[in-house]
């Protein structure tokens, strides 16, 4: 089976997934672009078609609405968008950090290429970090990811990850994530974006003291099958036939999760708490959820339905606080 993970590159240990080419701390821009596969440019051009005849080859016609994305190194072919469509190339993921890096103590941590460069991302630790009770620590970094195929804005998400199982959870209050983005419509500004996400990272303090009450907030059994069922439970449209075993699947596996089979589901901050209830989700769909691969389990997790997963069970834990 052919990867869903193109090209990858980290620093530090090795990502979950276990793929990619590994760096030492604080290597330059140009290093991260060479080692994670993004050292390639977005060409395009015009949509032309051969309209089929007897007796000859054919004309060929053009389709100026239309425009077709393709790799500079290998020639291909990538997406067909519309002429307004605007592309961020996969340097510019890289140099968005370059200032983070250099003057903000950021430090980048995984880079890559999905989907043989239709989906590329950059993810750094900020600096910012919090241990709660029993020394479960949380740090804080920012996932910047786009898309050439229209499948994904360019967007950047401040995001946590727990040392001791490394889940990665978006920061969202209030029922709304902290991301910030831009459609493929509009022209994508760094310094734009980067005054809109100081707002959203100044959000660290007010998300990590509702993590805190998380961990402060007991549960009681019938609270806790009441949570999974919530979260795991049929989300699919009226209509359609609700696929009732995976789901039954899912909820006995976050629930042995929480009730001790997790990483870190034995620490202080999770034993029997709403924060534990909550990484029992995230570890599912990071490393438990059934996938073809860790491939396409980290683009669901980051940008898919493990993604919406996620949001459900943090929204139903906050819930439990409110």
């Amino acid at each position: 089976m052919a990867h869903l993970v193109e090209t990858m590159a980290y620093a530090g240990a090795a990502p979950w997934h276990g793929l990619g080419n590994q760096l030492t701390q604080k290597q330059p821009i140009e290093v991260w672009q060479r080692e994670a596969g993004m050292d390639w440019q977005i060409l395009e051009s015009p949509v032309h078609f051969k309209s089929d005849a007897v007796g000859h080859l054919g004309a060929i016609h053009s389709f100026p609405e239309q425009k077709v994305l393709y790799r500079s190194d290998t020639k291909a072919p990538l997406s067909v968008v519309s002429n307004r469509y605007h592309t961020v190339q996969p340097r510019e993921v890289l140099e968005f950090y370059r200032d983070l890096t250099e003057i903000s103590g950021y430090e980048l941590e995984t880079a890559g290429v999905l989907k043989g460069g239709r989906k590329f991302w950059a993810l750094a630790r900020t600096g910012q970090g919090t241990a709660l009770k029993g020394n479960d620590q949380v740090n804080g970094y920012l996932l910047l990811a786009t898309s050439c195929d229209g499948t994904l804005a360019t967007t950047a998400t401040p995001t946590t990850v727990r040392v001791v199982c490394n889940n990665t959870l978006t920061i969202a209050l209030d029922g709304s994530s902290r991301a910030i983005k831009v459609p493929h419509n509009t022209r994508f500004d760094p310094q734009m974006v980067k005054k809109q996400l100081g707002i959203a990272v100044s959000g660290w303090d007010d998300f990590m003291y509702r993590m805190r009450a998380l961990a402060e907030r007991k549960v009681k059994t019938k609270e806790a099958l009441s949570f999974i069922t919530t979260v795991l439970g049929d989300h699919s449209p009226r209509g359609q036939q609700a696929e009732v075993v995976p789901n039954i699947r899912a909820m006995q596996k976050v629930e042995y999760l929480y009730q001790g089979r997790g990483r870190g589901s034995s620490l202080e901050s999770a034993n029997g708490t709403a924060w534990g209830l909550l990484n029992a989700v995230t570890e599912y769909v990071d490393h438990e959820r059934r996938a073809r691969s860790n491939e396409y389990r980290l683009d669901s997790a980051w940008f898919g339905q493990g993604a919406q997963i996620k949001q459900r069970a943090l929204d139903a834990a906050l819930r439990l606080v409110a």
